[in-house]
Protein backbone atom coordinates (compact mmCIF):
# COMPACT_ATOMS: atom_id res chain seq x y z
CA UNK A 1 0.00 0.00 0.00
CA UNK A 2 1.32 3.44 -0.86
CA UNK A 3 2.52 5.57 2.03
CA UNK A 4 0.79 8.49 0.32
CA UNK A 5 -2.42 7.19 1.85
CA UNK A 6 -1.95 9.05 5.14
CA UNK A 7 -4.15 6.99 7.41
CA UNK A 8 -3.24 4.47 10.09
CA UNK A 9 -4.77 1.08 10.73
CA UNK A 10 -5.08 -0.09 14.37
CA UNK A 11 -2.32 -2.49 15.29
CA UNK A 12 -3.52 -6.02 16.06
CA UNK A 13 -0.33 -8.05 16.29
CA UNK A 14 -0.71 -10.04 19.52
CA UNK A 15 -1.96 -13.22 17.76
CA UNK A 16 1.46 -13.41 16.04
CA UNK A 17 2.97 -14.48 19.36
CA UNK A 18 1.63 -17.98 18.67
CA UNK A 19 4.42 -18.33 16.10
CA UNK A 20 6.95 -18.21 18.95
CA UNK A 21 5.87 -21.58 20.34
CA UNK A 22 8.85 -23.90 20.73
CA UNK A 23 9.20 -27.51 19.73
CA UNK A 24 10.15 -30.01 22.43
CA UNK A 25 13.55 -30.47 20.78
CA UNK A 26 14.33 -26.74 20.48
CA UNK A 27 17.83 -25.54 21.26
CA UNK A 28 19.37 -22.08 21.62
CA UNK A 29 20.27 -21.85 17.96
CA UNK A 30 16.57 -22.03 17.07
CA UNK A 31 15.97 -18.78 19.00
CA UNK A 32 18.70 -16.77 17.34
CA UNK A 33 21.81 -14.80 18.24
CA UNK A 34 21.35 -11.11 19.04
CA UNK A 35 24.36 -8.78 19.10
CA UNK A 36 23.91 -5.41 20.83
CA UNK A 37 26.42 -2.65 20.05
CA UNK A 38 26.74 0.58 22.05
CA UNK A 39 27.37 1.53 25.65
CA UNK A 40 29.98 4.29 25.46
CA UNK A 41 31.40 5.89 28.60
CA UNK A 42 28.62 6.86 31.00
CA UNK A 43 25.97 5.13 28.89
CA UNK A 44 26.58 1.43 29.50
CA UNK A 45 23.18 1.13 31.17
CA UNK A 46 21.35 1.81 27.91
CA UNK A 47 22.99 -1.14 26.18
CA UNK A 48 22.49 -3.39 29.20
CA UNK A 49 18.75 -2.64 29.14
CA UNK A 50 18.63 -3.54 25.46
CA UNK A 51 20.50 -6.78 26.04
CA UNK A 52 18.46 -7.77 29.10
CA UNK A 53 15.29 -7.13 27.14
CA UNK A 54 16.51 -9.39 24.33
CA UNK A 55 17.48 -12.10 26.81
CA UNK A 56 14.24 -12.07 28.80
CA UNK A 57 12.08 -11.98 25.69
CA UNK A 58 13.55 -15.18 24.35
CA UNK A 59 16.76 -14.74 22.34
CA UNK A 60 18.87 -17.89 22.29
CA UNK A 61 22.13 -15.95 22.64
CA UNK A 62 22.56 -12.35 23.71
CA UNK A 63 25.96 -10.76 23.13
CA UNK A 64 27.21 -7.22 23.72
CA UNK A 65 29.99 -5.14 22.22
CA UNK A 66 30.53 -2.39 24.79
CA UNK A 67 32.36 0.75 23.70
CA UNK A 68 33.23 1.58 27.31
CA UNK A 69 35.92 -1.03 27.96
CA UNK A 70 35.69 -0.45 31.72
CA UNK A 71 32.08 -1.66 31.61
CA UNK A 72 32.84 -4.67 29.40
CA UNK A 73 33.01 -7.36 32.06
CA UNK A 74 30.86 -10.21 33.23
CA UNK A 75 27.85 -9.24 35.31
CA UNK A 76 27.44 -11.32 38.42
CA UNK A 77 23.71 -10.66 38.40
CA UNK A 78 23.32 -11.54 34.72
CA UNK A 79 26.02 -14.03 33.73
CA UNK A 80 23.99 -15.12 30.69
CA UNK A 81 25.02 -11.92 28.90
CA UNK A 82 28.24 -12.34 26.91
CA UNK A 83 30.03 -8.98 27.03
CA UNK A 84 33.11 -7.95 25.08
CA UNK A 85 34.94 -4.67 24.65
CA UNK A 86 34.31 -2.92 21.34
CA UNK A 87 37.68 -1.18 21.48
CA UNK A 88 39.73 -1.88 18.33
CA UNK A 89 43.13 -0.91 16.97
CA UNK A 90 42.12 -0.49 13.34
CA UNK A 91 38.87 1.46 12.93
CA UNK A 92 38.64 0.61 9.24
CA UNK A 93 38.93 -3.17 9.43
CA UNK A 94 38.66 -4.54 12.97
CA UNK A 95 34.90 -4.01 13.54
CA UNK A 96 34.05 -6.07 10.46
CA UNK A 97 36.48 -8.80 11.53
CA UNK A 98 34.78 -8.97 14.92
CA UNK A 99 31.34 -9.19 13.30
CA UNK A 100 32.53 -12.00 11.03
CA UNK A 101 33.78 -13.91 14.06
CA UNK A 102 30.48 -13.54 15.97
CA UNK A 103 28.15 -14.15 12.97
CA UNK A 104 25.01 -12.71 14.63
CA UNK A 105 21.49 -13.25 13.35
CA UNK A 106 20.34 -9.76 14.38
CA UNK A 107 22.31 -6.64 15.27
CA UNK A 108 20.83 -3.96 17.52
CA UNK A 109 22.99 -0.84 17.38
CA UNK A 110 22.62 2.57 18.96
CA UNK A 111 21.69 2.52 22.67
CA UNK A 112 24.42 4.48 24.43
CA UNK A 113 26.56 4.37 21.28
CA UNK A 114 27.70 8.00 21.50
CA UNK A 115 29.24 10.02 18.68
CA UNK A 116 32.92 9.09 18.81
CA UNK A 117 35.04 7.90 15.90
CA UNK A 118 34.78 4.39 17.37
CA UNK A 119 30.97 4.63 17.41
CA UNK A 120 30.94 5.75 13.80
CA UNK A 121 33.33 2.95 12.80
CA UNK A 122 31.04 0.29 14.27
CA UNK A 123 27.94 1.75 12.64
CA UNK A 124 29.74 2.00 9.31
CA UNK A 125 30.87 -1.62 9.63
CA UNK A 126 27.31 -2.77 10.27
CA UNK A 127 25.80 -0.80 7.39
CA UNK A 128 28.55 -1.47 4.86
CA UNK A 129 29.87 -4.86 5.93
CA UNK A 130 26.59 -6.72 6.35
CA UNK A 131 27.12 -8.59 3.09
CA UNK A 132 29.99 -10.60 4.61
CA UNK A 133 27.75 -11.79 7.48
CA UNK A 134 25.96 -14.77 6.02
CA UNK A 135 23.99 -15.31 9.22
CA UNK A 136 22.62 -11.77 9.52
CA UNK A 137 18.88 -11.38 8.96
CA UNK A 138 18.13 -7.83 10.11
CA UNK A 139 19.52 -4.69 11.74
CA UNK A 140 17.75 -2.67 14.44
CA UNK A 141 18.88 0.98 14.45
CA UNK A 142 18.10 3.18 17.45
CA UNK A 143 19.19 6.16 19.52
CA UNK A 144 22.72 7.46 18.79
CA UNK A 145 23.00 5.34 15.64
CA UNK A 146 20.10 7.36 14.24
CA UNK A 147 21.78 10.61 15.28
CA UNK A 148 25.02 9.59 13.57
CA UNK A 149 23.12 8.79 10.38
CA UNK A 150 21.30 12.13 10.56
CA UNK A 151 24.64 13.97 10.73
CA UNK A 152 26.48 12.03 8.01
CA UNK A 153 25.17 11.78 4.45
CA UNK A 154 27.44 8.84 3.68
CA UNK A 155 25.92 6.79 6.49
CA UNK A 156 22.47 7.75 5.26
CA UNK A 157 23.31 6.49 1.79
CA UNK A 158 24.72 3.28 3.26
CA UNK A 159 21.43 2.76 5.10
CA UNK A 160 19.40 3.36 1.95
CA UNK A 161 21.57 0.91 0.01
CA UNK A 162 21.38 -1.82 2.65
CA UNK A 163 19.46 -4.76 1.19
CA UNK A 164 18.86 -6.45 4.55
CA UNK A 165 15.72 -5.48 6.49
CA UNK A 166 16.51 -2.52 8.74
CA UNK A 167 14.19 -1.36 11.50
CA UNK A 168 14.53 2.26 12.61
CA UNK A 169 13.03 3.17 16.00
CA UNK A 170 13.23 6.97 16.40
CA UNK A 171 11.51 9.07 19.01
CA UNK A 172 10.26 12.48 17.75
CA UNK A 173 13.59 14.20 18.42
CA UNK A 174 15.56 11.64 16.46
CA UNK A 175 12.97 11.72 13.68
CA UNK A 176 13.34 15.51 13.52
CA UNK A 177 17.09 15.23 13.12
CA UNK A 178 16.78 12.59 10.39
CA UNK A 179 14.32 14.75 8.44
CA UNK A 180 16.02 18.07 9.29
CA UNK A 181 12.80 19.37 10.79
CA UNK A 182 11.72 20.49 14.26
CA UNK A 183 10.16 18.36 16.96
CA UNK A 184 7.00 20.41 16.58
CA UNK A 185 6.85 19.60 12.87
CA UNK A 186 7.10 15.88 13.64
CA UNK A 187 4.38 15.93 16.28
CA UNK A 188 1.98 18.11 14.30
CA UNK A 189 1.97 15.60 11.45
CA UNK A 190 3.13 12.27 12.84
CA UNK A 191 1.70 10.15 10.01
CA UNK A 192 3.23 12.41 7.38
CA UNK A 193 6.54 12.34 9.24
CA UNK A 194 6.49 8.56 9.36
CA UNK A 195 5.78 8.45 5.64
CA UNK A 196 8.70 10.80 4.98
CA UNK A 197 11.05 8.65 7.06
CA UNK A 198 9.99 5.51 5.21
CA UNK A 199 10.41 7.17 1.83
CA UNK A 200 13.85 8.48 2.80
CA UNK A 201 15.22 5.35 4.47
CA UNK A 202 13.47 2.67 2.37
CA UNK A 203 13.08 0.55 5.51
CA UNK A 204 10.71 -0.27 8.38
CA UNK A 205 10.20 2.70 10.73
CA UNK A 206 8.71 2.84 14.23
CA UNK A 207 7.90 6.42 15.25
CA UNK A 208 7.66 6.23 19.03
CA UNK A 209 5.47 8.35 21.27
CA UNK A 210 1.82 8.48 22.24
CA UNK A 211 0.08 6.19 19.74
CA UNK A 212 3.29 4.80 18.27
CA UNK A 213 3.19 4.56 14.48
CA UNK A 214 4.91 2.02 12.28
CA UNK A 215 5.09 1.29 8.59
CA UNK A 216 7.37 0.19 5.77
CA UNK A 217 7.74 0.67 2.01
CA UNK A 218 5.52 -2.38 1.45
CA UNK A 219 3.16 -2.24 4.46
CA UNK A 220 0.35 0.09 5.46
CA UNK A 221 0.83 2.50 8.34
CA UNK A 222 -0.33 1.10 11.67
CA UNK A 223 -0.97 2.77 15.01
CA UNK A 224 -0.61 1.18 18.44
CA UNK A 225 -3.49 2.27 20.64
CA UNK A 226 -2.00 0.65 23.75
CA UNK A 227 0.55 2.21 26.10
CA UNK A 228 0.46 4.94 28.72
CA UNK A 229 2.59 7.71 30.31
CA UNK A 230 4.40 5.19 32.51
CA UNK A 231 6.63 4.72 29.46
CA UNK A 232 7.84 8.32 29.77
CA UNK A 233 11.10 7.37 31.47
CA UNK A 234 14.60 6.98 30.10
CA UNK A 235 15.41 3.44 29.00
CA UNK A 236 12.02 2.20 27.83
CA UNK A 237 13.04 2.79 24.21
CA UNK A 238 16.19 0.71 24.76
CA UNK A 239 13.93 -2.06 26.07
CA UNK A 240 11.82 -1.89 22.90
CA UNK A 241 14.94 -2.20 20.75
CA UNK A 242 16.03 -5.35 22.56
CA UNK A 243 12.54 -6.82 22.37
CA UNK A 244 12.23 -6.29 18.62
CA UNK A 245 15.74 -7.67 18.06
CA UNK A 246 14.87 -10.79 20.04
CA UNK A 247 11.59 -11.36 18.20
CA UNK A 248 13.27 -10.91 14.82
CA UNK A 249 15.97 -13.41 15.83
CA UNK A 250 13.43 -15.98 17.02
CA UNK A 251 11.31 -15.38 13.94
CA UNK A 252 14.06 -16.47 11.57
CA UNK A 253 13.37 -20.08 12.59
CA UNK A 254 9.62 -19.68 13.05
CA UNK A 255 8.35 -17.92 9.93
CA UNK A 256 7.84 -14.62 11.75
CA UNK A 257 8.96 -11.88 9.35
CA UNK A 258 10.89 -8.79 10.49
CA UNK A 259 7.76 -6.71 9.85
CA UNK A 260 5.62 -9.05 11.93
CA UNK A 261 8.25 -9.14 14.69
CA UNK A 262 8.30 -5.34 14.75
CA UNK A 263 4.51 -5.12 15.00
CA UNK A 264 4.44 -7.74 17.75
CA UNK A 265 7.25 -6.03 19.64
CA UNK A 266 5.56 -2.63 19.61
CA UNK A 267 2.26 -4.02 20.88
CA UNK A 268 3.76 -6.33 23.51
CA UNK A 269 5.88 -3.43 24.83
CA UNK A 270 2.79 -1.23 25.16
CA UNK A 271 0.66 -4.00 26.68
CA UNK A 272 3.34 -4.76 29.27
CA UNK A 273 3.35 -1.10 30.27
CA UNK A 274 -0.45 -1.12 30.60
CA UNK A 275 -0.33 -4.21 32.81
CA UNK A 276 2.34 -2.68 35.01
CA UNK A 277 0.34 0.52 35.38
CA UNK A 278 -2.54 -1.52 36.73
CA UNK A 279 -0.28 -3.41 39.14
CA UNK A 280 1.35 -0.20 40.39
CA UNK A 281 -1.95 1.68 40.67
CA UNK A 282 -0.81 4.46 38.34
CA UNK A 283 1.77 5.59 35.79
CA UNK A 284 4.44 7.00 38.12
CA UNK A 285 7.65 5.17 38.94
CA UNK A 286 7.64 2.24 36.53
CA UNK A 287 11.22 1.28 35.69
CA UNK A 288 12.56 -0.20 32.45
CA UNK A 289 13.88 -3.16 34.44
CA UNK A 290 10.37 -3.92 35.68
CA UNK A 291 9.09 -3.57 32.14
CA UNK A 292 11.56 -6.18 30.89
CA UNK A 293 10.22 -8.81 33.28
CA UNK A 294 6.63 -7.95 32.35
CA UNK A 295 7.49 -8.43 28.68
CA UNK A 296 8.50 -11.98 29.44
CA UNK A 297 5.22 -12.65 31.21
CA UNK A 298 3.14 -11.10 28.41
CA UNK A 299 4.84 -13.22 25.77
CA UNK A 300 4.37 -16.43 27.74
CA UNK A 301 0.73 -15.56 28.40
CA UNK A 302 0.17 -15.08 24.65
CA UNK A 303 1.60 -18.46 23.61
Amino acid sequence: MSQNNLTAEPLNALPLAKKLQRRPDSNKAHSGKVLCIGGSIGMAGALLLTAKSALHSGAGYTMLYMLDSHSAHALAGQPELMIESAQVNNLADDPILHLQRIQPNVIAIGPGLGSSLLAKAWLSAVLRGYAVLSSLGAIIIDADALNLIAADDALGIALQNCTLPCILTPHPGEAARLLHRSNVDIQVDRIGSLSALISWSKHIVVLKGQHTLLGSPTQATHVCNRGNPALAVGGTGDVLTGLIASLVAQGMDKKLTPWEATCLGVEVHALAADRLREKLGGPIGMTPSELILELRQVLNDLL
